[in-house]
């Protein structure tokens, strides 16, 4: 029998049957391990490196120095920061010669088949330690080509952020990267001085002696007739007398003031000003709007805020990593008919429509743009565990947690767990539209990566049923127009076999022409929460219609349980009957029952198919109430994720009446939760005995030691919540209906 923990640190053992209190505490633990901590804002430079469709940094140096003379070289150099000691998968595609340093020690040494084969990719594994790692590339200019790509395997779910290195770029993001040198060169202190070194570092990160001659507007802009831009600074009045704020300076043309969105002055004329204004104590929103008037020279406007003739601080509205010493950000420029919205200007989660593109804030600085980035889980892997805080995060295994974590605050009449939950959905939809925006601009995006790049069902189907779930919460406008584009991925593009069975092509990857029973998880509750906001019955049916599919193609018979995956490569299921893929079979079939009308075509079958999983699902139960990682093999160990989904299913099929003899799912529910309780959840609230992230083989083996268990994994959380929710529900129903359940064995 496995055991996690002894039984003194078990949930049972310090609350007993107290479910309320169980979920509680489970809520409450992911909650304070995941603080509500927001995007972080660097400075990027567009000049510098960017990234390709695939999460691959492009260093391309034939491109950026077509006439660098043969055989000389070129270095980039980055920073890594590590939160914890992690493992992490990089690829490299080479152009020409590279060599390939990671914390000063060679990882790396180009062959001639990588540098001449332009398909030829390598993959490295390093170890990321806490704190800083850098990375040294050393890249050799020949015919055949110049520098390489290079990034994180998979980029979309396992993002490697990079900083610029140099203390003189502190906080920015981005690599640096020197012009071709002649002679090799040794590594420099990457958290050293760049000024120590003799290398010329691109991107030039300040202005040119002729460009610093110039105002801010003109070397930023351009004289642009007939144009107008923004600016936006913070005022911090420190003056407590109350005494009104002068607001002084010259504007190159017409100029708007406003202070906490309330306009406060209207400069006409070029020229000086200068306007007395009332200013709350604290910190206030100072945006300014300035016209070009190509009449009154250069364009430009200059600020200066005072009290009784004592200067007042103005400094950046938005804490931005990297631009030490700016005091304002700007936006623009904007075709003279088009005015954006005042209250979308003090705002870091817009683009700005300027006539005929798109826009966004950048700073007083050569080609440097804000740019937020998803750093909550540093160098994450795709399911992100350990000290750093998954908040603002768009990932499959997040979509679960969310769910649980509203089901959980509606149960217990919660309304700050239910508004912790939604508020992470909108924390990543309400940066959608920039998102989009940010990948046509640098290649791939840096937040809503997998939302962004949509490709498979992992990237939006759970996530995007738990941004419908909680838009009862919150009613956020974003999520709707989201939904749109989830629904038309899902009903007409994605991949599908002649049936109409949603299956994965993944071409040139391990899971080409496969199909997962987890993938039912992955479309299904969506379509029915699509359904039921938007009353497209065509969702419902093909929720339906994917079950008896799938049926089709990995049900056992025997066993009456489902294979994991079908291999269309072989023509056959893998017959591998894995614990969660299960799991996810049983709970999706449970939304789709819950929503289907009693008179759909498809849900007599239905009823059926659930029934015969919870048969052959009930059968396999082990004596803890526990079901193993490989359910028709019990040498391998008992996993949490399923037997929650199970309790799940079992508990809702008693509650909607689905069952035809529902007295042994009843038992089976309590002995499954309570085995949860007393082996897999521990009296702080720590989930155990869930195993990592799958893949697939035609072997138990695989399943049994290659996907060991991880402690407050997110394919957990989130289900412990749901189930425990559905036993409570289950026992009140029974309550209600003067049903006594069966008596719990409890040898």
């Amino acid at each position: 029998m496995t055991t996690y923990f002894s039984e003194p640190q078990s949930m049972y053992y310090r609350f007993g049957e107290d479910q309320d209190q169980v979920l509680k505490v489970l809520a409450e633990r992911y909650i304070g391990a995941n603080a509500q901590a927001d995007f972080v804002y660097r400075v990027f430079q567009k000049s510098g490196i960017l990234q390709n469709e695939k999460g691959l940094y492009d260093l391309n140096l034939g491109k950026r120095f077509p006439d660098a003379p043969k055989d000389h070289i070129s270095y980039a150099a980055a920073l890594v920061w590590g939160d914890e000691d992690r493992n992490l998968d990089v690829l490299v595609r080479c152009y020409g010669p590279v060599r390939f340093y990671f914390n000063e020690q060679m990882v790396y040494r180009s062959t001639v088949m990588d540098e001449i084969s332009p398909d030829a990719t390598v993959k490295l594994s390093i170890d990321i330690k806490p704190g800083w790692n850098t990375i040294w590339l050393e890249m050799k200019n020949t015919p055949a080509g110049f520098g390489c790509q290079f990034g994180s395997d998979e980029g979309k779910v396992r993002i490697l952020n990079v900083f610029a290195p140099f203390q003189e770029r502190q906080g920015q993001a981005g690599w640096v990267f020197s012009q071709p040198n002649p002679a090799t060169s040794k590594q420099p202190d990457l958290l050293g001085k760049e000024a120590d070194y003799s290398l010329n570092w691109l991107p030039e990160t300040g202005w040119s002696d002729e460009d610093k001659t110039k105002p801010a507007f003109e070397r930023i802009f351009g004289n642009l007739a007939g144009k107008h831009a923004y600016a936006w600074t913070h005022l911090n009045n420190n003056d407590s007398t109350g005494n009104q704020v002068r607001l002084s300076g010259q504007s190159s043309g017409s100029l708007s003031i406003w202070i906490s969105g309330k306009p406060v002055a209207q400069v006409k004329e070029p020229g000086s000003f200068e306007v007395d204004v009332t200013v709350p104590f604290g910190r206030s929103d100072l945006l300014v709007r300035s016209e070009y008037d190509d009449k009154a020279g250069p364009w430009h406007f200059n600020l200066n805020a005072t009290v009784s003739g004592k200067p007042l601080s103005l400094e950046l509205p938005q804490r931005v990593h990297g631009a030490n010493g700016e005091s304002w950000l700007y936006v623009g420029p904007f075709e003279s008919e088009v005015e954006p919205d005042l209250a979308d200007l003090t705002r870091t989660d817009r683009v700005y429509q300027t006539g005929q593109r798109q826009t966004y804030w950048r700073l007083d600085r050569p080609d440097a743009w804000i740019r937020p980035y998803y750093e909550n889980a540093m160098l994450s892997n795709k399911w992100t565990v350990g000290s750093v805080t998954n908040y603002g995060r768009w990932d499959y295994p997040l979509g679960v947690t969310v769910y649980g974590l509203l089901r959980t605050g509606r149960y217990l009449q919660r309304p700050d767990i239910t508004r912790y939950a939604a508020e992470h959905v909108q924390a990543c939809t309400q940066m959608y539209e920039y998102s989009l925006w940010d990948r046509e601009q640098y290649g791939f995006p840096a937040v809503n990566q997998q939302l962004v790049m949509l490709k498979m069902l992992d990237n939006c189907g759970s996530f995007g049923s738990a941004m419908l779930e909680s838009y009862s919460e919150c009613h956020e406008p974003t999520f709707l127009p989201i939904a749109e584009r989830i629904a038309d991925f899902m009903l007409s593009r994605l991949e599908r076999q002649e049936d109409g069975a949603f299956y994965r092509t993944c071409v040139g990857e391990y899971a080409e022409n496969t199909m997962w029973a987890d993938d039912l998880y992955m479309s299904t509750p969506f379509l029915v929460r699509y359904a039921r906001v938007t009353g497209n019955s065509t969702a419902l049916d093909e929720a339906a219609r994917q079950f008896s599919l799938y049926r089709k193609y990995l049900f056992m018979s025997e066993f009456k349980i489902m294979s994991h995956v079908y291999d269309f490569k072989y023509g056959q299921a893998t017959q591998i009957p894995w614990g969660r893929g299960n799991g996810w079979t049983l709970f999706s079939l449970t939304e789709v029952l819950e929503a289907l009308p009693a008179e759909h075509p498809e849900r007599p079958a239905l009823i059926d198919f659930f029934n015969e999983l919870c048969e052959g699902y009930a059968a396999l139960q082990g004596e803890s109430g526990l079901w193993h990682q490989v359910l028709n093999v019990p040498q391998t160990y008992e996993e949490a994720s399923c037997t929650a989904m199970f309790a799940y299913g079992f508990a809702r099929g008693v509650r909607f009446g689905w069952f035809k003899d529902p007295e042994v799912y009843v038992t089976a529910a309590e002995r499954a939760w309570k085995g949860l309780i007393c082996k897999a959840i521990d009296r702080q609230g720590n989930v155990h005995g869930v195993c990592s992230g799958s893949r697939y083989a035609f072997t138990a083996e695989y399943y049994d030691q290659d996907l060991r268990t991880v402690t407050n994994d997110n394919h957990g959380i989130g289900i412990m919540m749901l189930a425990g929710t559905e036993v409570a529900k289950m026992k009140k129903y029974l309550a209600e209906h003067r049903v006594s359940s069966p008596a719990v064995s409890h040898s």
